[in-house]
Parts: structure tokens; C-alpha cells; sequence
């Protein structure tokens, strides 16, 4: 046989018109003799065209699949709603609009004259899930259970003839979200890993619950690798009789649960919603079924096991390690959907309660009339309903979710996982974060060195009571937070939540006002400028106060002359409810700064109305 002749062929082709040229110099160079004529209207020429033709869409398709795969190039709706949930990140199809809503309802007194008072036994508990709507039938719903028994606004609704209180209205407030809520039902008989529905409705906002024939629910997570679950636990006496003592402001506590009912949540390219189970169908026990000495690698026994044996990642299948598959069984799920731009209603709209159900159906006393005087309305307008997101933002997200990976890694994130617990457990209103420091044992001076413990991080954090003012985190909340934080921080991290010290001050200043002014009503102005610069949200734990931009502030309202002097002083008598901690201001003051203490605290001005003094003075 003779020697093949080894030719040079070009792989960078990439359109037609490449395809043609090279073929067309292949054939020059290997087939002079055989073929010469390279005429547009030749047979040959023809042949060469379409193959020219196929090159070029077999290199088209190729460009594109590859371009398709990568997230930041990917232009198919389907591809990029599928990669940016490889990625981690769940696009939400719609939006919903949410306010707060103002909900009341009637009690009757009891008692007479200086004794009246609400009898708080016809207090309603309503349950989650409380649907209302607009005159336009726009229907709203409820995330959180309303308790009435707990710090409700009272206010006097209805006097007899003798002056005696007759009833009382009581007020809460909750958040509502819109969206119409709707069930289905899937039934199941053998069970089959993976196994998926598909919801039946489009422009799905959320499912809210999924429950089994027998009464168990299953619980929707990020991945079916995660079989831990946030729980909300009522906080009341039954379950937590520690802890109850602050269900006023901290009504749910937060538990980790573990359960092998689970499923997942895709969004697909035709606006609906896929539900995905796990793939544990073995009614055995996992430890007989997952990686054992006679199992492991391919669990072929006359093999040699070496350190570098591969676990066959088919000993997980049939566990529940990525969830249980439902068998036997019909699902109920329940879901709500919406989310177009008419559900930002104005004020006032939300006036009408179309579905509800009560948490205190005792029968000790008649709540019918109770329940009849129920009465909702948003005294706000309701916001932030759009239609689904653009492919761009949904890419964009999706890269950002991959880069944060859900860990909180960087102070930052310590500090955004604080502010986003959810409300219902308890509610952070400032918090910091710092390196944990030690002191040196081997250094036997005094006060000893200080040394940094990088395993180690203290979070300073403060709640604010019913007036606003700072004040130290309860044991409610202090737990809520560290079982939150536990699933989001790095295995190394140690973390110590503390509480920050306040520091309550007092401003003493005069001003000169300009000729022809009332002098009383430029203090009223200074005063009411100072509340605004040194309210509450604007204070930081460890956030210095600049003395000299705030009377530069000052300076600038409109007939004051100058600011000649401006002090803070130091309140901290604990009988006149401040925080009773002693601070030298006048050692914390450098180049006009006041700075606060070493160990992390921050500045209130508690009572701004009697601590904030200023008076006029003649130039």
C-alpha cells in the first residue's frame, strides 16, 4: 500500500466565504491534474459552494451553543433563566405590590369612670393568610398572624349618656402583599426520583404552602441538598415560657428544622413555575444504603481500596440526602399569583376583608360582634408591582448571587444578614461588627497588651423600644439572630453578639439672630434642624459627631447671624431614664470631633425636646 500523503488542512474557517477560498486551494494544491476548473458555473465549483454552505451553518450553530452557555453571552430567554439558576439565583416571574395596612376592629369596656379600660378577652388573633381588596376586587394578603391581645393602639369609640366608656377600637398594623392566592392538587402513586409538577397558573409570585394528604408539610428550599428549614414557632407560654415575656416585640421565635420533605422551585420559559421532589425512594435505613466499608468506591469486594478510591455517587440516590419522593399521596399546594402594575393602589383603596380566619376560637366568650366590627384600610399607597423582570437584570443578578455565594463573608455581609431578619422575629436597629481582640497572657504589665483573635468576630447590636429610643436587644431576639446568623457564616467564624453602650447627650448652644427677626421662633427653628441631624436613624454605633458641620448647619437657617457657642453635655442619670453612662466629653473632642468611646457605643439624644436647650444672645 503506499504512503498516504499527509495534507494540510485549515480549522480556522469560520464563514462561508473562507470555506470556499480554502476548498478551493485544497483542490488546487492535492488535485491539479484531476480537477482545473474552478468557473463559478462549474459542477465542481457547485460541489465545493455546498459544502461551503453546510461548514457554515455547522459553524454558526457551534458559535452559537457555546455562546449560549455562558451566562453573560446567552441571549435565549430559556438559557438564561436556566444558567441563572444554575447559578443559585431564583428570578421572580412578578413582583408584588406591598404596604402597610391599618387593621381595627371594636371591644367592650369594662369597669366604669377612672377604672374603664378594653376587655381584652374579645381581642382577636387572626391567622395569616387574611385576604382583602380594593372596591376593584385587587385582592392583598397577610404574611403574619395580627394578635390584638399585644400592644394594640386604643382608642375610646363610643361614650354613653353617663359619660361612661362604652367601647373601645383597637388598631394594629401588618404588612400586606398582593397577589391572588389559589390550590391545587397533584396526586402521586409510585414514587419516582426527581419526580415534578408544574403549576397551572402563570405569573406565580410565591408558593406559600405545601402540604400532603396525611397532613405533613413539605417545605420549599434553595437546593434539595439542604435539609435544614427556618421554622417560625409562635412565641407564647406553651412553647417558650422564658422567651414569651417578649412576644410584644419579638411574637415568633426562629427554629432550624430537618426534614427530608423538600422540593425546589424553577421558573420556565413560558411563564410558569416547575416544582421539583428529591429522589429518596428506599424505605430502608440510610446508613445501610449510604457509603459503608463494603460499598464504597464501586463496592466490588475483591477490589484493593486505595486513598484515592471515588465514592459512586449512586450510594446517595435513593436516600433522602437530596429529599424524599411523594408517593402515594396528593399534594395541596397553594400559591398566589399576580403581580401587574394596577395593584399599586392609592391610598385608602384597601377597604374590604374577603377572607379570614381566627386563632382564638374558644368559646369562652360571644365573638360575633367582635368579628363583625373587623375594618382594614391602607393609609399608605401600595408599591413596587411590575410585570416580570428584563433578561438583563435577571443576568445581572444572577452573576452577583454566584459571586455572594449566600455566605457572609466580608463585615458587610455580617451586617446586611443582621438588617434583613425578618421582621416577625425581632427587629435589629443597629448594628456593628469588629475584629474580636484578647489580652496577652504573657504580657505582665498593667493594663496588659491586647492581642487580635482572627477565629473571632463581636457584632454590637441595639433594638429600639416603642419610642424610638435605643435600648438593649432581648433574649428573644438575641437567639433569633444567632440561629439566623448560624446558617450564613463560615465555618470558622466565631461570632459574639453583644450589645453596644449608649450614650445619651444633651446640646447647650446660643445663637444671635439677624436684626428683625423673632428671636424665639429662630431657637424653635435651631432646635427643630438639631432634631433632624441627630435623630435616632442617623446615629451609628462608633459613628463620630462632626461639631463643625453641624454648625455650619445652623449657621445656614435662614435669620440666624451666628452660632457663638454650641456644647454636648453628658446626661446619664439612670433615675431620669437615661442609660446611666458616665462619659468625659470634653476628652472625646478632638479638632471639633466628638468621638465616641473605645468600646463600641453610640450617641442618643433620648428626650430631644427637654435636652436640646438654646437660647438668644445680643451680639
Amino acid at each position: 500500500m503506499a504512503n498516504l500523503v499527509k495534507k494540510d488542512v485549515k480549522y480556522l474557517n469560520k464563514d462561508f466565504a473562507q470555506f470556499r477560498q480554502n476548498l478551493i486551494n485544497f483542490a488546487k494544491n492535492y488535485f491539479p491534474d484531476t480537477y482545473q476548473d474552478f468557473n463559478e458555473s462549474s459542477p465542481g465549483m457547485m460541489f465545493m459552494e455546498m459544502s461551503s454552505y453546510v461548514g457554515d451553518v455547522l459553524s454558526y450553530y457551534t458559535d452559537n451553543s457555546f455562546k449560549e452557555s455562558l451566562l453573560s453571552t446567552a441571549e435565549e430567554s430559556s438559557n438564561i433563566l436556566m444558567l441563572s439558576q444554575l447559578f443559585g439565583y431564583k428570578p421572580r416571574l412578578n413582583a408584588p405590590a406591598t404596604c402597610t395596612l391599618d387593621v381595627f376592629h371594636l371591644v367592650p369596656a369594662k369597669g366604669t369612670g377612672a377604672n374603664a379600660a378594653p376587655d381584652m378577652a374579645y381581642a382577636l388573633t387572626i391567622a395569616s393568610g387574611m385576604e382583602v381588596s380594593t372596591e376593584d376586587n385587587i385582592t392583598f394578603h397577610t404574611e403574619e398572624s395580627i394578635d390584638f391581645s399585644q400592644d394594640p393602639e386604643v382608642t375610646v369609640y363610643e361614650i354613653d349618656v353617663s359619660g361612661n366608656v362604652v367601647r373601645y377600637l383597637l388598631k394594629k398594623q401588618v404588612k400586606v402583599i398582593s397577589g391572588t392566592i389559589k390550590s391545587s392538587t397533584f396526586s402521586f402513586v409510585d414514587p419516582k426520583p426527581y419526580d415534578k409538577i408544574i403549576l397551572p397558573d402563570t405569573n406565580i409570585i410565591d408558593v406559600i404552602s405545601c402540604s400532603d394528604s396525611a397532613g405533613n408539610t413539605w417545605y420549599e428550599t434553595d437546593y434539595l441538598a439542604q435539609d435544614t428549614i427556618f421554622e417560625d414557632v409562635a412565641n407564647i407560654p406553651f412553647n417558650d415560657p422564658e422567651l414569651s415575656a417578649y412576644r410584644s416585640t419579638v411574637p415568633y421565635i426562629l427554629k432550624l428544622r430537618k426534614t427530608a420533605r423538600r422540593f425546589v422551585s424553577r421558573v420556565r420559559d413560558d411563564n410558569r413555575v416547575e416544582l421539583l421532589f428529591g429522589s429518596g425512594v428506599s424505605s430502608d435505613a440510610d446508613e445501610e444504603i449510604i457509603p459503608n466499608p463494603k460499598n464504597v468506591g464501586h463496592g466490588l469486594e475483591y477490589l484493593r481500596r486505595t486513598t484515592t478510591s471515588n465514592v459512586d455517587p449512586t450510594n446517595f440516590l435513593y436516600t433522602s440526602t437530596y429529599g424524599i419522593a411523594p408517593s402515594n399521596t396528593t399534594l395541596t399546594i397553594k400559591y398566589s399569583y399576580g403581580g401587574r402594575v394596577e395593584e399599586n393602589v392609592g391610598i385608602s383603596s384597601i377597604v374590604s376583608v374577603t377572607s379570614v380566619s381566627y386563632l382564638n376560637e374558644t368559646g369562652l366568650v360571644d365573638l360575633s360582634s367582635t368579628k363583625a366590627s373587623l375594618a382594614v384600610v391602607n393609609n399608605e399607597p401600595a408599591v413596587g408591582a411590575r410585570a416580570r423582570q428584563d433578561l438583563d437584570s435577571i443576568r445581572q443578578n444572577a452573576m452577583s448571587t454566584f459571586a455572594a455565594q449566600n455566605r457572609a463573608i466580608t463585615r458587610e455581609d455580617y451586617i446586611s444578614r443582621v438588617y434583613s431578619l425578618p421582621s416577625r422575629f425581632g427587629t435589629v436597629a443597629k448594628a456593628y461588627i469588629v475584629g474580636d481582640s484578647q489580652i496577652n497572657t504573657a504580657d505582665k504589665t498593667y493594663p496588659a497588651e491586647t492581642i487580635s483573635n482572627p477565629y473571632a468576630l463581636n457584632l454590637y447590636i441595639l433594638a429600639q423600644n416603642a419610642d424610638g429610643h435605643f435600648t438593649d436587644s432581648n433574649q428573644a431576639l438575641l437567639e433569633n439572630l444567632r440561629t439566623y446568623l448560624s446558617q450564613y457564616r463560615m465555618l470558622t467564624d466565631a461570632l459574639n453578639i453583644k450589645s453596644a453602650f449608649i450614650i445619651n447627650l444633651g446640646i447647650n448652644f446660643e445663637v444671635i439672630p439677624k436684626p428683625n427677626v423673632n428671636s424665639n421662633e429662630i431657637v424653635l427653628k435651631c432646635i427643630a434642624r438639631l432634631k433632624i441631624l441627630l435623630h435616632n436613624d442617623r446615629m451609628q454605633i462608633n459613628g463620630p459627631l462632626n461639631i463643625s458641620s453641624i454648625v455650619s448647619d445652623l449657621d445656614s437657617i435662614d435669620g440666624v447671624q451666628s452660632i457663638p457657642t454650641f456644647e454636648f453635655v453628658n446626661l446619664h442619670s439612670s433615675n431620669k431614664g437615661y442609660s446611666g453612662n458616665q462619659y468625659d466629653i470634653n476628652s472625646a473632642i478632638k479638632n471639633n470631633i466628638l468621638y465616641p468611646s473605645l468600646d463600641p457605643s453610640i450617641f442618643e439624644i433620648k428626650y430631644p425636646n427637654a435636652d436640646i436647650k438654646g437660647k438668644v444672645v445680643k451680639p
